[in-house]
Order: C-alpha cells, then structure tokens, then sequence
C-alpha cells in the first residue's frame, strides 16, 4: 500500500508541476523578439495558451537571467488588480540567439585579399591581434625573464581573455595550449590568424615558438611548443625582452 501511495503522491506532484515546454519557450522567446516587448496576456493569445502556463515559462526565464520585466505605464483609468508587466528580452538572451559574425567576418576577409592582397590581410590579423597582446603583456609585468615562467604567467592571461589556456612542462621544454579558439572558424579559411597570434606568442614569453596544432585546423587544442633555454642564450633573450620593454616605452 505504501508503494501505491508513494506512486500517488509522486503523480499528483508530476501533475502540479508538469515540466516545461522547450519549444514553447523557443515560441514565447521568438515572440519577443519579434514585438519588442508583451504582457503574459499577450503573449497566450498569440500562441494560443492561457496566461498562467506562459507565466510559467517567464518566471523560468527570469530566474535565469533570459527576460526581464517592468510595469506596463498607466495610459488611462486602470481597473482593479496589479498593473500589467511586460516582459522583454536580455542581452543575454539575445547572445543565445543565432548569429551571422563568423561569415561576415570571413565575407570581410575575402574582400580585403580580394581588392588589395594577402598582405592586407596579414596586416589586418596583426592589427585584430595588437590588443590582446597589450592587454596579455600587462598581466605579465611580473613574470621575470625565464620563457617557461613567462608561458605560464600567459596561460593566466589568455585564460581571462577567453581561451581556456594552459602551460605544461616537457622533456624539451613548455607547451602552451589553448582550449578554446574565439576565431576558429574564420581561421580555418585565413591562416593568417593563426600566424598572427603565433607571433604574439613568441614576443610575449620571450623566445621562438612552433605551433603544433589548432583549432582552426582541426585539432581539439591550439598547442605552442616553446623549446627549453639553451645554456648560455638565456642573457641573449633576456636583453630582447628588456629591448622590447624600453621600445614600447619611447
């Protein structure tokens, strides 16, 4: 008997709090979009369900951050009861749309090998790149000299730019890898990306470095081998840094 109740008990609350409809939720969000802004009201009307079952789906959206609310303004004498709130989409919701970037990106690239050269292209990567080397450079003020030290203290940066980035130690020196490529799919086409934050690579930790794989190409990891100091050259690279250092300086 204990059983059968549990299995009521279980269904009468299954019942109460049926889980919500991904699809209507895709509706109610395409609603939105489309309008601006819309009472729960509104929206039940236009797809058809009750108002209290899309409040469902809008309390869900709220609590995760995908909709926001306000009060609808008084234009007129309002009856009794709450004011009406409408509801309108976040940004955040709007970052889970589809989106075209990459192939405008990639559209824009074309355009610029195609009317003036790959050059031009590279000349852009270099410049797409300049930033994030500024930023990374920063954070690395106090990583000392050592290219290993410097690998790992880039690692830290790049992981705060996005990129999900780790620095290991192996028998021939480091590997840098990078989890997560914000540009894989444009660089797929435009190599030129790739070698672009190569270089940045190289002038951040201080020594030349291979690139091993990419995302872009394929591979699961973006890997950097950067080969162990040779004795003796670690003064040579040292001065290249502090070189670079009093350059960006002047």
């Amino acid at each position: 008997m204990k059983n059968v109740e549990v299995a009521q008990q279980r269904s009468a609350v299954a019942d109460a709090c049926p889980p919500l409809d991904v699809r209507t939720r895709d509706r109610v969000t395409e609603l939105l979009l489309q309008q601006g802004s819309a009472t729960a009201t509104e929206l039940g009307l236009a797809l058809g369900l009750s108002a209290a079952g899309i409040r469902r789906h809008l309390d869900a959206m709220l609590a995760e951050g995908l909709v926001e609310s306000r009060e609808r303004p008084d234009r007129g004498r309002r009856g009794r009861g709450r004011p009406a709130r409408v509801f309108t989409l976040t940004a955040a919701a709007r970052e889970t749309l589809p989106h075209t970037y990459d192939d405008l990106a990639a559209s824009a690239l074309r355009w610029i090998a195609e009317h003036h050269g790959e050059a031009a292209v590279a000349a852009f990567a270099m410049a797409q790149v300049a930033g994030l080397e500024e930023r990374c450079k920063a954070a690395m003020a106090e990583a000392g000299d050592d290219p290993l030290a410097r690998a790992e203290a880039l690692a830290k940066a790049l992981t705060a730019e996005g990129y999900a980035a780790g620095a290991t130690t192996i028998a021939t020196g480091g590997q840098l890898c990078q989890h997560h490529c914000p540009v894989a799919h444009v660089a797929a086409e435009f190599s030129q990306l790739c070698e672009a934050e190569t270089q940045v690579i190289s002038r951040l930790v201080g020594t030349h470095v291979q690139r091993l794989a990419t995302i872009a190409n394929g591979d699961g990891v973006c890997t950097t081998h950067i080969p162990a100091p040779v004795p003796g050259a670690r003064s040579d690279n040292a001065r290249q840094i502090r070189q670079n250092r009093q350059r960006n300086v002047r």
